[in-house]
């Protein structure tokens, strides 16, 4: 009698697993898949009539025919040898021999791991179904051995160069990642039972946000990866109170107020990536670089990049240097008399200051006195994953798709650098927002990345070529204004900070760019990466940042003699500025004597693309 008790309340949980599985109310469950097919008919009308119209245009089939060019290299050198390919296709056999073998162990023995077990850090795998459920443990393996297997092909393809073989890595990822089966509703469980359980008012949900997401991309997805409703620029993000204290077509300088009664005597000027906004330096009060910077007693200026259009198509590096560092120079010294200014670039902020600097030294301009590169690539060598977008054919059909509109939209270059971490940035997003219909949460962070601008063609043109194509910035072949460009007449102080797990600006290429500036450099590694590195106030006491000798070399021999500092590298930083000139003068206070053009943030950085 206790053993069939035993029985019948086994069969019962068996039931209760498997009931999970089927739609509450068929009827309802009917309804919903109707309205959810119609939203995704409202998202392909979308995208359809963007294209008809000429709002939206697909640049072109080269970075498809990239990859399937890449691919092709990596097949012929295991197609090419009937031994080597009948050993690829064995290997992954065995493999999956090896998990059909470990399900047979597990249908009559207990406390059986996986054959082909997910990192415990992979966050698609977190479900106890993917173990327990022997459909769902078998479509993990099998894609987590196949995954492995496609990347052990590209390691083990000796005919490749080091420009494909990365290539093929990166593509593969790619591949990888949008083919998990967490991505798809019938092969995530959790996804599943969610869509029973709710008898697929998720899929509704999901469709329709889809829905808005390509009508709000103007016909591509504009993926959001936050709540935006949440939060509005000038109001509760960019914050720190200042002025707009001059204008151009292509920027606005901003002048923030003092907090101290003392400033320094050299002003502080920012030039910011245009690729993005520059209030990534200004997110919130407690993670605020340029609040901190004004509250140690520095009067900062600001680059406002305008979200370029048609009108701004042909403004060269040449432009952004004249009409924006130079121009914001010439404000600095109306507002404050001063003629030596400390400059900071971010990213490819830094990458124009530097160029800017040469560009001034052949010129005889010596109003920067100091330059702080943050996570700055000059030199392209070793640039990472970015590469893989840029080679010839692809700028030349890039350029052409630019030409039509005069700039490259911001959702394309959202998404390439999304792409960049596809993991973390894109598919769980697309599962928690289409399939299971959850709206983001607010982040500022994340909103500020979904804040993206457009790039002016002939400005992302020169960037493209010059920098990762044909690494001319550091050759000394890059040419701006008739004059060829000399980092090592760049003889001022260098501040040169990297991240070490910088997936944009690698630390081994920051760290590299030092070598070819021709006055003192002092390097510092931050942890974490591009953002969390850089933004990471003293208050937080979170990550640390290493610094040591002159950054010759390779960088691990330099890590090997670096000191490890815990915290945020920005007291490091101000020790440093100070130490070249600590000279006091009495704060001053933006627009004095005039009238202001606006507020800080301004009125670029309102306008989204």
């Amino acid at each position: 009698m206790a053993h069939e008790k035993q029985t019948n309340g086994a069969e019962n949980q068996a039931d209760s697993t498997v009931e999970q599985y089927f739609a509450k109310d068929p009827q309802r469950f009917a309804q919903n898949l109707a309205q959810a097919l119609e939203e995704l008919g409202k998202a392909a009308a979308s995208w359809r009539q963007a294209r008809e119209s000429g709002e939206s245009t697909d640049i072109s089939a080269a970075p498809l025919a990239d990859m399937v060019k890449t691919f092709s290299r990596v097949s012929e050198y295991w197609l090419s040898d009937p031994a080597r390919a009948l050993e690829a296709q064995t290997r992954l056999f065995g493999e999956f021999m090896g998990i059909w073998a470990n399900a047979i162990r597990r249908m009559s023995e207990d406390n059986i791991a996986d054959y082909a077990p997910a990192s415990e850090r992979d966050k698609r795998f977190q479900d106890p179904e993917w173990g327990r459920n022997a459909f769902f443990s078998f479509l993990k393996q099998a894609y987590l051995v196949t995954a492995r297997w496609a990347a052990d092909l590209v390691d083990g393809a000796d005919n490749l160069d080091e420009a494909t073989r990365h290539k093929a890595r990166f593509y593969v990822e790619q591949m990888s990642q949008a083919l998990s089966p967490s991505n798809f509703l019938l092969t995530n469980p959790e996804l599943y039972r969610e869509t029973m359980a709710s008898d697929g008012e998720n899929l509704v949900r999901g469709m329709r946000m889809l829905a808005e997401d390509i009508a709000a991309g103007k016909g591509d997805l504009k993926l959001r990866q936050s709540d935006a409703s949440k939060f509005k620029v000038g109001e509760n993000i960019a914050t720190t109170p200042g002025k707009v204290i001059a204008r151009n077509r292509l920027v606005e300088v901003l002048q923030y107020e003092p907090t101290t009664k003392k400033a320094f005597k050299r002003p502080l000027l920012i030039v910011p990536p245009w690729i993005n906004k520059f209030y990534i330096l200004d997110l919130n009060p407690k993670r605020s670089f340029i609040r901190w910077a004004v509250e140690q007693g520095h009067t900062v200026f600001v680059i406002s990049w305008i979200n370029p259009d048609e009108r701004h198509a042909c403004l060269d590096w040449g432009d952004y240097i004249d009409e924006g560092i130079r121009f914001a120079l010439d404000t600095i010294e109306q507002a404050t008399g001063e003629k030596q200014v400390n400059a900071m670039g971010y990213c490819v902020g830094g990458t124009l200051l530097a160029a800017g600097l040469a560009l001034m030294a052949a010129e005889g301009d010596r109003r920067i006195a100091s330059a702080t590169f943050l996570t700055t690539q000059v030199d392209f060598t070793f640039a990472g994953d970015l590469k893989v977008f840029v080679d010839e054919e692809q700028i030349k059909a890039l350029d052409a798709a630019m030409r039509e509109r005069g700039f490259l939209d911001a959702t394309r270059m959202a998404t390439a650098f999304n792409m960049l971490r596809a993991g973390d940035l894109i598919w769980p997003y697309v599962v928690n927002n289409y399939l299971r219909g959850q709206a983001p949460l607010p982040f500022d962070l994340l909103y500020w990345n979904s804040d993206s601008t457009r790039l002016a063609a002939a400005n992302h043109s020169y960037y493209l070529r010059n920098c990762y194509l044909e690494n001319n910035l550091s050759q000394g072949r890059a040419v701006l204004r008739g004059k060829t460009l000399h980092l090592e007449d760049v003889d001022i102080p260098i501040f040169n900070l990297a991240t070490r797990e910088d997936h944009i600006a690698p630390a081994k290429s920051v760290f590299l760019g030092s070598r070819f500036f021709g006055g003192p450099v002092e390097f510092v590694l931050a942890g974490s990466g591009h953002i969390a590195g850089v933004i990471n106030p003293p208050e937080m006491k979170k990550y640390q940042f290493w610094s040591g000798p002159k950054p010759e070399g390779e960088l691990d021999d330099w890590m090997a003699q670096a000191k490890e500092n815990a915290g945020s590298w920005w007291p490091r930083w101000h020790e440093w500025i100070t130490g070249l000139d600590n000279e006091e003068v009495k704060a001053r206070k933006p627009a004095k004597g005039k009238k202001a053009l606006a507020d800080a943030p301004g009125d670029y950085v309102r306008t989204r693309a």
